[in-house]
């Protein structure tokens, strides 16, 4: 995961970062943050899966989540 790796290294830099996946790969989130000594890093999950959303739908869905990445951006 990627952007789980660019999450700890934004964060090594000072720079506040988070990362959105869905639940199917939630595991992989946590081993990988605890891998890299950052266990407990605040993520956000949404539901699996969401390749088959219209637009209109994953707007909504994402809106949903806004609020939380900016408290996880911002603590």
């Amino acid at each position: 995961m990627c952007s789980v790796h660019d999450t700890i290294e934004f964060e090594k830099r000072g720079i506040p970062a988070t990362v959105v996946i869905t639940q199917a790969f939630k595991n992989a989130a946590v081993f990988q943050f605890k891998g890299k000594g950052m266990e407990g890093h605040p993520y956000i999950e949404m539901p699996h899966p969401i390749s088959n959303l219209k637009p209109e739908e994953m707007q909504e869905l994402t809106l949903r989540y806004v609020d939380q990445l900016v408290r996880q951006i911002t603590a």
